[in-house]
């Protein structure tokens, strides 16, 4: 008698993954959450928002892209799932939403129950990270579309935002200046072309310890995306923030117009914060031109804010000041994923549209 297993779809090995990630999920369970694991969708109680005048919901999906494609080479997938909430939830604080829900949807060739826990563990620290519970999702084993050792990964957010108070970028205006906020590598964005620059032209392995990076390089680029959310509701309590850009594919170049008048222009003194030794080892190829370089990866600012000319000093003495609550057991390799720091990196002009590196 046939068997669907014997068609490459393992139900028993399903059913383990589900018991060893069951109290990751719950681990990120909020008060809003109602019901238990197991139902055909998620529920969530919006009680906690009802003071709002016009409470507004939020929604963005996305994915880890070819940054997968190292965690199956080397066999490590705990910090990928953090990615995964960090392209999500990084994009609805730039409007000022608060997350409060995920869903992650996991595809692959060969389900095993190991390597599941392991992402869905980084997908729950994630959601601690930014506050959000993990309240669903969806495991699909599909042979003959993937490989046995190959996944992919998506997600979904939503967040809420009263109305009146979603960060638009409409009142931004010539002089205004932008903070860019540490990102802690290369994030989720470029890896297609990180593999071409370190794996294909200059023949590195992902095992090899290399000196101004302190780890290996395959370590140094799973370095998780940086989660922006608690700082931002933080700052958005105190401060008039203008705008609010996620520097993701496309770099600053692209990004920082999408979320300012158009008819104004930003300038950019490309020397004004730290970059990440990752970004500093392409910079010594010298291979790539400059702008391409901005345009393919964060070079380090995973974040800008555009404020008043006047607060812009006092946001960044509170973002470099602030104190970090470690709320997931990470890696010491990767504690720079607690700690933020700020620079005012250029500011606002009617001169010219678009972004000049100066």
């Amino acid at each position: 008698m046939l068997t669907y297993k014997q068609s490459g779809v393992d139900i028993d090995e399903g059913n383990r993954a589900v018991d060893l990630i069951k109290g990751k999920i719950k681990s990120t369970y909020d008060n809003n959450v109602i019901g238990d694991l197991g139902n055909f969708s998620g529920l969530y109680s919006l009680k906690d928002f009802v003071g709002m005048k016009d409470p507004v919901l939020l929604a963005s999906t996305d994915g880890v892209g070819t940054k997968l494609k190292l965690a199956q080479m080397m066999d490590k997938h705990d910090t990928v799932g953090i990615d995964l909430v960090a392209m999500c939830v990084n994009d609805l604080i730039c409007q000022g939403a608060k997350p409060l829900f995920f869903l992650d949807y996991i595809a692959t060739g060969k389900l095993v129950a190991k390597q599941v826990e392991e992402i869905v563990g980084g997908i729950a620290d994630g959601c601690k990270m930014s506050g959000c519970a993990l309240i669903g999702g969806e495991t699909a084993e599909m042979p003959g579309m993937y490989s046995n050792d190959e996944y992919d990964l998506a997600g979904f957010s939503v967040g809420i935002a009263d109305r009146e108070k979603v960060v638009s970028g409409q009142n931004v205006k010539n002089s205004d200046v932008l903070i860019g906020i540490s990102s802690s590598g290369v994030h989720s964005n470029g890896f297609s072309f990180i593999r071409k620059i370190f794996l294909e032209t200059y023949n590195y392995k992902l095992d090899q310890h290399v000196e101004e990076l302190g780890m290996t390089l395959g370590e140094a680029l799973l370095t998780p995306t940086k989660i922006y959310v608690k700082l931002v509701l933080e700052l958005l309590k105190k401060y008039d923030i203008k705008a609010i850009a996620h520097i993701t594919g496309g770099g600053v170049i692209e990004n920082i117009p999408r979320v300012i008048p158009k008819g104004l222009g930003i300038d950019i003194n490309k020397s004004s914060w730290d970059k990440p030794a990752i970004f500093k080892m392409i910079e010594k190829f010298n291979a790539i031109e400059e702008k391409e370089l901005h345009k393919s990866f964060n070079m380090g600012v995973g974040l800008v804010l555009v404020v008043d000319k006047e607060k812009s000093d006092e946001i960044v003495a509170f973002i470099n000041n602030r104190e970090v609550k470690n709320e997931v057991k990470i890696d010491e390799k990767y504690n720079n994923l607690l700690k933020d720091r700020a620079y005012v990196i250029g500011e606002v002009v009617d001169t010219h549209e678009g972004v000049k590196l100066c």
